[in-house]
């Protein structure tokens, strides 16, 4: 085994050896267990580094102007881009990490510092893996790290076509810790692998899947699609996965999503169709799977949309916390020991407003009720103007984790607005849409009108809003210097356009009518 000294111009040996990568005119990848290591080592690596490059001032500013008001992740982030080093979690907006991935493809950054979900399906080679940590906090306190995932991380180091040859350094913090990482993951075996379809959202969804494209028909048919598949191979006794999936067939059935030969309309059913079972699906269940959330969730959903429609008590927090305690929003934030108390309160002041049943706080799904209220308030401070940085000291959400929770949110939210479509639910229909459009904008309703013209974000529209240009009709109605004023020139020319006003420049000197932009 080969041996070989660094140079050791701090105590930490992750610093040390990206330091090390960086005069050798080389990139490194830098591996840690929590996003706050993440931004923590790029922070202490960029106070080392010492370059003005004028690249590097530029993507600092793109990485800064990413969100329209920049959260102190913002500032941290650019301040490391600065000089060369970056991190990378999911806590990045969907642009930041472009920046990033982008510029260190480039070679204008040097480092990154990072969760491993980077090693998980980006594409970034590097000379170096720096894997910090190979331990991660998991139920049963930290454990390693499976096998599979650190031949991830590794295999970043010295890819084909950008480095003749790479190296994966694994930080041992004692000569024991180097002797079980050497024994685990060099000489060590990957961990077999396992079929997703014994989970039980997945095979439902595919199930649903397979009846509604008409891809299966019938019972027999079922069976023999599943007899091919990945999952029958490992769990070898094919009579239990055949109860199971009768088990979900008759879910589906009970949830209105499929109908079996025996459910037809018709009084007569032949002998042959009983014995194969024949399945169809509902326009329901169609539509559901098209939409491709869980059929369960699409079952919570309708029966918690019902019920809205028999309830007085409904408010934008109802249609939230449906979303919220859907499988497909997980994970949700967590609920820490000194907020208990104050969720709880907060439960009692929304308790008539919940659509979907409350569980005894000693049944083990009280935890994720308890979690998914969190997680509506935080919508709610969004959809009442709240900022990232608020959301951020508040819930520990930072901007690329909001915004996925967002997305999912308007996913589930048009998911709501269909099956309300397809049941009849006309009354809940206007409320969801007018609720989709706000947790869009994170704005409050009295902005929905000034939000419909391009341009016109939840910013911009309060500002309208607070000089009393409430509705298009005050769009039309206000001056061009006011707008100007409010909007800016480019942006105030726009929002006329749009309402059908032409606006013509005036020659100097005129006073009379619109005002030349030259006039302020």
């Amino acid at each position: 085994m080969q041996t070989a000294v660094l140079p050791q111009p701090t105590p930490d040996p992750t610093l040390n050896v990206a330091i090390d990568t960086i005069n050798k005119k080389k990139q490194a990848l830098v591996f840690v267990n929590t996003k706050r290591s993440a931004e923590k080592t790029a922070e202490e690596l960029s106070k080392r580094i010492k370059t003005s490059d004028p690249a590097l001032k530029e993507i600092s500013e793109k990485v800064l102007k990413a969100l329209p008001r920049p959260t102190a992740q913002c500032e941290r982030l650019a301040r490391c881009v600065k000089k060369g080093v970056a991190f990378h979690h999911a806590g990045l907006t969907h642009k930041q990490k472009e920046l990033v991935e982008e510029n260190f493809k480039l070679k204008v950054i040097k480092v990154i510092c990072a969760t491993p979900t980077l090693a998980m399906g980006v594409d970034l080679p590097a000379f170096r893996s720096i894997i910090r940590d190979l331990r991660r906090f998991g139920h049963r306190g930290m454990q390693f790290i499976p096998v599979l995932e650190y031949l991830q991380m590794a295999g970043r180091a010295g890819r084909p076509k950008f480095d003749s040859w790479g190296e994966a350094i694994c930080i041992a913090k004692s000569e024991g810790e180097k002797d079980k990482i050497k024994e685990m993951y060099i000489e060590g075996e990957p961990e077999d692998i396992y079929s997703k379809l014994a989970v039980e959202p997945v095979l439902r969804t595919y199930l649903l899947s397979l009846v509604a494209s008409g891809f299966v028909c019938t019972e027999k048919q079922v069976f023999d699609f599943f007899k091919r598949t990945f999952w029958a191979y490992q769990f070898e006794d094919f009579s239990k996965i055949e109860a199971i999936i009768e088990r979900m067939l008759h879910l589906l059935e009970q949830w209105r999503f499929i109908k079996g030969s025996k459910q037809e309309d018709s009084d007569f059913v032949s002998a042959n169709q009983i014995r194969d079972g024949r399945y169809r699906a509902t326009v329901l269940g169609k539509r559901v799977a098209e939409l491709y959330i869980d059929p369960l969730t699409a079952h919570n959903m309708i029966e918690a949309l019902e019920r809205a429609g028999s309830s007085r008590s409904i408010n934008e927090f109802s249609y939230l916390h449906m979303i919220c305690y859907t499988l497909e929003m997980r994970p949700l934030l967590s609920v820490r020991t000194k907020e208990w108390d104050d969720i709880q309160e907060r439960l009692i002041q929304y308790e008539t407003y919940f659509i979907e049943p409350e569980p005894s706080m000693y049944e083990p799904e009280y935890d994720d009720f308890v979690k998914a209220v969190k997680t509506t308030f935080m919508f709610m401070d969004w959809i009442d103007e709240k900022d990232e940085e608020f959301i951020l000291e508040h819930y520990s959400a930072r901007p690329g984790e909001l915004r996925i929770k967002l997305s999912i949110a308007d996913w589930l939210l048009y998911a709501a607005d269909e099956l309300c479509r397809i049941l009849n639910l006309k009354a809940q229909i206007r409320e969801i849409r007018k609720l989709r459009l706000r947790v869009k904008a994170g704005a409050r309703e009295e902005l929905l009108p000034l939000l419909r013209l391009e341009g016109i974000g939840r910013v911009r529209a309060r500002k309208l809003f607070n000089n009393k240009i409430r509705a298009i009709k005050d769009v039309k109605e206000a001056r061009l210097p006011t707008l100007t004023q409010l909007l800016g020139s480019k942006t105030a020319l726009k929002v006329k356009e749009q309402v059908d006003e032409t606006v013509k420049p005036v020659k100097k000197g005129k006073r009379k009518g619109q005002v030349s932009l030259k006039k302020f």
